[in-house]
């Protein structure tokens, strides 16, 4: 609803003086009352400081007039309250009848009353004034009444006047500062302090510590259970309607409540120390409450956390005086783990020695194997043999593995890794492995951390115990394997002394097989000890996995139970260095070359197997028995690319110091290992030294081939990089030259590039199979990479590409190689049609899903350099 009156004509029309300050003491503005008895203009005054305008004494700025003027005004900026003075004498200027202004001293009344902002801070201060100088006028009236009233009796009246005046004011001020100081009190009180008025509770004051305890709300003049609505239901609303009507105070200790101290939050639990104490009227009626207390939330959850830890110190207590119970049983078990600790030492030696001599025993006979199967090509009898034979090696050389790892003797290449992923990765072999009867289950943690450890030998643990597991429940039931984060404390390392506290993987492998009695739980780490039937189990496959997992510096533990089945729980030390991604094993026909190898070999039978095999592939071969040797043969000057030595061999030059010596020889050098048992040569803490390569006995002539052949490029591409000459590169075994016309004639070089991982590996095993030598990609980005270093004969590339396209790729690899044969393979012709150019005239479209068939007619086709529009081969 409009006001009916104009307030800024009021204020103009008022006969008493009014004028508006800022919170500097700045005029705002000044009604006509004021600019006239002040004998001043609005705008000389307006932006000007008060006490700038009228200084009352120029020759005295810091009079007594001035100072009450001034500490009023202060008391309504601090207190935010009005303020009166009844009587402060002033000069200000007067004009006079004739027109003239002159200063004089007058006595005025004034009332400042403060205007508040939004946040409840003083904005302006408006003054009211009023001219009390009439005092001068009845101090006229007695001298001329002088006849009456003697001189004594006149200036008695006079002082009477002022002295009561000013004893008024006094009273007035003292009573302010009281009052501002109990207030100072009252707000800083180290306890919260409020005062509730009336039967609804209403809140009249309030102090800083109660707002910081309920949280800084609106209180004032709110009755307690509309400002405070949460506490509704919690006992202290009907306290104070139980104490303002019995008129008895209440006194509480510990009392627990919920406030909600942030509009909109969570309800927060506080503990407090209050009493309610009623406040009587001049009735004898109790008008409101005064609520006086302190918060003891700290202290109430220092007391709940000190009682927390009472109750682990009497547990910890309890668990010293078990143990001290058992100290002698403690005893009996040290000295027994001792004494398993020095046969598991013992052991561990003669382990490494006989699988140093298996190992070269099994090394001999599998490359003799080997050669035989190549000399024996055509006959299929001769070749089934041979694979038998080779099998039983391979089974050997598990058993040789299995003891090295029982006896942490194991050659660990430990690189960072997820253990979420390699368990996903798996996922097929395990599904096969343990056959359709078994379900099994994958479960993952979010945010799972990375581990340290050996990738193949952790595969080859996961393997063994799902195999196990298998057996366990005779083929059918149900394998979960989780992979979660893990924390060892403090606490658990003190009661397993074996492990150190801290951050680690979890690998768990549980199963719904039979289960384990406490007796076999106890033994089931123990090299050949198995439940198995007679030919069925080594006894070595928990051990092993034992030995790997400590040698690892990590933890395992079983927990069983008969009828329910098992799991076994391993704990791998956390990494904080980014997941490697497995190197890929490389595929295609094995590749030979022409460099130059010093092998060494103390084993004479090991070492012509070894020599004839290099010989076959094509290398130059130089020989020595021992370390001594080998290094004359380095400081002989004989050109080596490649040092390939056992690691125990005989002689006072060892292996690795063999390897410093040619590397400070020959600096381009490369140095490959080889051993059945490594001892402390190579090894060092379980892990191989930094840069050391290792090829373990007994090995295939493949892995042998692809290892040279992976550290010669590296070779190569080091002193290219040098700006030195670098031998040419190896030509496949079966690589056959093109034909006069230029169709290609025999194996190709073809580069596969394919972004599905299951296509890329069936295509590239495809091409394999028909002899091709095949370098397979994921993009298009990748595929320059080789085009731009690499020989290639045919582009084999599919459409769709997470970067490039493959017609794009296609595009810029023929112009860049015109001679370059190009076969697309895609589900949509209309993609290629979309993009095709002139440089893809001669391009073979492949559709798939296309078979073996398909892909020797595209090559073929491909090969034959057919000239024409995009040729397509199709199905039969």
């Amino acid at each position: 609803m409009q006001a009916p009156f104009d307030f800024q004509k009021l204020f103009e029309l008022s006969p008493n003086p009014y004028m508006l300050l800022d919170r500097d003491l700045r005029y705002v503005t000044a009604n006509a009352a004021y600019l006239r008895v002040t004998a001043s203009r609005l705008e000389d005054l307006v932006g000007r400081n008060v006490f700038e305008a009228f200084p009352n004494d120029p020759d005295d700025p810091a009079n007594a007039s001035l100072r009450m003027l001034r500490d009023s005004f202060f008391r309504v900026l601090q207190g935010r309250v009005l303020d009166t003075l009844a009587l402060i004498p002033y000069r200000v200027p007067r004009r006079t009848d004739a027109g003239a202004t002159v200063v004089e001293d007058r006595f005025w009344s004034a009332t400042h009353t403060p205007l508040l902002d939004a946040a409840g801070e003083v904005a302006f201060i408006l003054q009211h004034t009023m001219d009390v100088t009439e005092l001068q006028q009845l101090k006229q009236a007695v001298r001329e009444v002088g006849s009456a009233l003697s001189p004594a009796s006149g200036t008695q009246l006079e002082g009477g006047v002022f002295l009561r005046a000013k004893a008024v004011q006094e009273a007035n001020l003292t009573l302010d500062g009281e009052r501002r100081h109990l207030r100072r009190l009252f707000e800083v009180a180290p306890g919260f302090m409020c005062f509730l008025k009336g039967p609804e509770h209403v809140f009249e004051l309030t102090n800083r510590a109660y707002h910081q305890l309920v949280g800084h709300r609106d209180l004032q003049n709110k009755p307690v259970r509309e400002a405070l609505p949460e506490v509704a239901g919690q006992g202290f609303f009907e306290l104070l309607d139980g104490v303002f009507t019995s008129g008895e105070p209440f006194v509480g200790h510990g009392m627990r409540v919920m406030l909600q101290r942030v509009p909109g939050g969570p309800l927060e639990e506080a503990f407090v120390d209050l009493v309610y104490q009623p406040i009587l009227g001049e009735d004898g009626r109790v008008s409101g409450i005064f609520v006086q207390g302190n918060d003891i939330t700290a202290q109430r959850r220092a007391e709940q956390e000190l009682e927390r830890h009472r109750d682990h110190l009497e547990e910890l207590v309890r668990e010293r005086t078990r143990e001290l119970e058992v100290s002698e049983a403690e005893r009996r078990q040290t000295e027994a783990a001792l004494r398993q600790a020095q046969k598991m030492e013992a052991v561990g030696k003669l382990t490494g020695g006989v699988a140093h001599d298996f190992n070269n025993l099994l090394q001999v006979v599998s490359g003799n194997l080997q050669l035989l199967q190549r000399d024996t090509a055509g006959d299929p009898k001769a070749q089934r043999r041979l694979e038998t034979a080779l099998g039983a090696v391979e089974r050997g050389a598990r058993l040789a593995s299995q003891l090295l790892a029982f006896a942490r003797r194991q050659p660990l290449e430990p690189t960072s890794l997820n253990l979420g992923r390699l368990v996903r990765d798996m996922d097929d072999l395990l599904r096969r492995a343990l056959g359709e009867d078994v379900e099994v289950e994958t479960v993952i943690a979010g945010g799972l951390w990375n581990t340290a450890v050996d990738r193949n030998q952790l595969e080859n643990v996961i393997l063994n115990l799902a195999i196990n597991a298998r057996d366990a429940m005779d083929g059918r039931g149900k394998l979960t394997i989780e992979a979660g984060n893990a924390m060892l404390d403090d606490h658990y390392a003190l009661l397993h002394p074996e492990v150190t506290a801290g951050q680690y993987v979890l690998l768990a492998i549980s199963d719904t097989g039979t289960g384990m009695t406490q007796e076999v739980m106890e033994r089931a780490f123990e090299p050949f000890f198995t439940t198995k039937p007679e030919g069925r189990g080594t006894g070595l496959g928990l051990s092993m996995v034992y030995g790997f997992v400590k040698q690892s510096g990590g933890h395992v533990k079983i927990y069983s139970e008969v009828g329910h089945g098992t799991s076994l729980k391993l704990y791998l030390p956390r990494s904080f260095q980014s997941a490697v991604q497995p190197t890929e094993v490389p595929m295609g026909q094995v590749e030979g070359g022409t460099e130059t190898i010093l092998v060494v070999e103390d084993d004479p039978a090991v070492r012509g197997t070894v020599v004839e095999v290099l010989t076959e592939l094509g290398y130059r071969v130089l020989k020595a028995s021992d370390g001594q040797s080998a290094l004359a043969v380095i400081q002989s000057g004989l050109p080596v690319d490649l040092l390939f030595t056992d690691v125990v061999m005989p002689g006072p030059v060892r292996s690795p110091e063999l390897a410093r010596q040619a590397k400070a020889l020959l600096p381009d050098l490369e140095v490959l290992f080889t051993s059945g048992y490594t001892e402390n040569a190579i090894v060092h803490g379980g892990r191989l030294d930094p840069g050391v390569s290792l090829l373990s006995k007994p090995y295939r002539r493949e892995d042998l081939a692809r290892k040279l052949r992976a550290m010669l490029r590296q070779r190569e591409q080091r002193m290219t990089a040098k700006g030195l000459k670098a031998p040419s590169p190896p030509v496949p075994a079966a690589a056959e030259p093109r034909a006069a016309d230029g169709e290609l004639k025999g194996p190709l070089r073809i580069l596969l590039v394919e972004d599905d991982a299951d296509i890329r590996e069936s295509a590239c095993e495809l091409l394999t199979d028909m002899g091709h030598g095949v370098q397979a990609v994921a993009s298009a980005e990748a595929a320059r990479t080789v085009l731009g270093k690499d020989p290639i004969d045919v582009l084999f590339t599919d459409v769709t590409l997470p970067g490039m396209s493959g017609v794009a790729l296609a595009r810029e690899a023929v112009r860049q190689n015109p001679s370059l044969r190009v076969v697309i393979a895609s589900g949509d012709s209309r993609a290629v049609n979309s993009e095709s150019g002139p440089e893809l005239e001669r391009a073979v479209l492949l559709p798939k899903p296309y078979d073996l068939d398909q892909m020797e007619r595209a090559l073929a086709q491909a090969s034959a350099a057919l000239t024409g529009a995009v040729s397509r081969t199709r199905s039969p």
